[in-house]
């Protein structure tokens, strides 16, 4: 695919990396390397990329910083050596979060990452429809109880059953969370193996960590991406 991006960072080592990667294995057109968060503050006041490659430990002005000067349509590959940013940074138009040093084998799956994400139907990154009154019932001892999703906050997956929690009660339903995780749509998202979540009901999102009323709920490496897709929709 024919994209164009530009690499901020102030390692000239991990630039040329970088640098080598895209020449050799994509189509992609390098339209620049900036050595720091100014210059590339100038040149993209000039010229459009279609998504930037961003250092986070930067002098001046650090990834983080110059991400939230940048337009808000501006997509965003952050490269750096620190783990902990990466909930943080799907706040900004992020499509992915490379460790450094970063591997042929994990640019090459954010290649693919990239490019699924510039070949999606528009459509198909349309905020889902509200749940509004939809429900659903779940067997508790010998009574079914209607249950309405905009009231569900959480699912914990336990074993061998998984408990539901509302603002008002918990439930316990045996089944499987992933049986459950198939039937469910945005705004549940999955985001560990023991949770999933609803989106409409968390507080906050910090140190990849959710907090719904309270409640703090672990991100886990292998939901993150989908799940910050979706709050990437709602984000200002």
């Amino acid at each position: 695919m024919n994209l164009s991006c530009i690499i901020i960072d102030d390692e000239p080592n991990a630039v040329k990396l970088l640098e080598m990667m895209v020449g050799q294995y994509t189509k992609w057109a390098l339209l620049a390397k900036c050595y720091d968060a100014l210059e590339a503050m100038a040149f993209l006041k000039e010229q459009k990329a279609d998504f930037i490659f961003l250092d986070i430990n930067m002098p001046q002005l650090t990834g983080m910083e110059l991400a939230g000067l940048l337009s808000k349509d501006t997509k965003i590959v952050f490269t750096t050596a620190y783990s902990q940013y990466a909930a943080e940074s799907y706040t900004f138009q992020t499509i992915d979060y490379l460790l450094k040093p970063i591997t042929l084998e994990r640019f090459l799956a954010a290649q693919l990452k990239i490019e699924a994400y510039f070949s999606k139907n528009q459509a198909s990154e349309k905020i889902p429809p509200a749940v509004g009154n939809e429900y659903f019932f779940v067997k508790s001892g010998k009574e079914l109880r209607k249950i309405l999703l905009d009231d569900i906050q959480y699912f914990e997956g336990q074993k061998e059953y998984v408990r539901l929690v509302t603002s008002t009660e918990q439930l316990l339903i045996y089944r499987r969370i992933k049986d459950i995780d198939e039937q469910l749509s945005p705004p549940f998202v999955r985001v560990h193996n023991s949770y999933i979540v609803n989106t409409r009901q968390l507080n906050k999102i910090m140190d990849n960590h959710i907090y719904i009323a309270g409640k703090q709920i672990p991100i886990s490496e292998k939901f993150k991406d989908a799940f910050m897709g979706v709050i990437q929709q709602r984000i200002f």
